[in-house]
């Protein structure tokens, strides 16, 4: 199984995008986590389309785009067109998972579904069939930084599972307070998507702290 990181631009530094995001390209990262806030979802406020859009002509990873938004459905198209190519969407955000799931699809995006940490992972079972990814936060979206809950990894077990009882093939993301400390922990429950804010972007070594993640995941890859 094919492992990714996906780090999140949240710890990023804004006065050097260009050059960060450069910085991980080119150690080899496939995937940026691209963290939008509304400030009504969550608690705060991070950037939205201009920014991704702007940021899109400078890389060519994948764009990784996690919507803490309010009625995510409304800015599908938008995002798309953006640039982004994963659209995560949190199914305590919207009245109608599966609608928001088929514009995400219509659009030509690749489809993420994100359960909080207070929301039981059976809430998203009705849905895995028709997503390509299902996002479990380990922390309280709204902040990076956090420190990693631990009580969240029996759901990543839970997703794995059922993907093998089911026969399908999402990915499985997890987002929150992930450092070389505690990988191992999620990518033993079947994590294969790893977001990392601050253990990437906050680190000096950028592109050192990086390939420390994958040089683990080349470990897990190899089993």
């Amino acid at each position: 199984m094919a492992i990714y990181l996906s780090p999140s631009m949240l710890s990023i530094d804004f006065t050097k995008v260009g050059e960060q995001l450069a910085i991980v390209e080119q150690a080899g990262v496939p995937y940026i986590h691209l963290d939008v806030m509304d400030g009504v979802f969550v608690p705060n406020i991070s950037f939205g389309i201009p920014v991704i859009k702007g940021i899109r002509k400078a890389s060519n990873m994948v764009f990784d785009a996690h919507l803490m938004i309010v009625d995510p459905e409304r800015y599908v198209e938008q995002f798309r067109d953006a640039g982004a190519d994963i659209i995560n969407f949190h199914v305590e955000a919207t009245k109608d998972p599966a609608g928001c799931i088929a514009k995400i699809k219509e659009s030509g995006a690749k489809v993420g579904i994100t359960i909080k940490p207070k929301t039981p992972v059976e809430t998203i079972k009705p849905y895995l069939k028709d997503v390509d990814m299902a996002l479990v936060m380990t922390v309280e979206p709204g902040f990076g930084g956090q420190k990693f809950m631990a009580d969240q990894v029996p759901k990543i077990a839970q997703l794995a599972a059922w993907k093998k009882e089911m026969g399908l093939s999402y990915d499985i993301e997890v987002d929150g307070g992930i450092t070389l400390d505690n990988v191992r922990e999620v990518l033993d429950a079947g994590a294969n998507v790893i977001v990392a804010g601050s253990a990437v972007f906050g680190k000096e070594d950028i592109a050192g702290a990086a390939k420390g993640f994958m040089e683990i995941f080349k470990e897990y890859e190899a089993k």
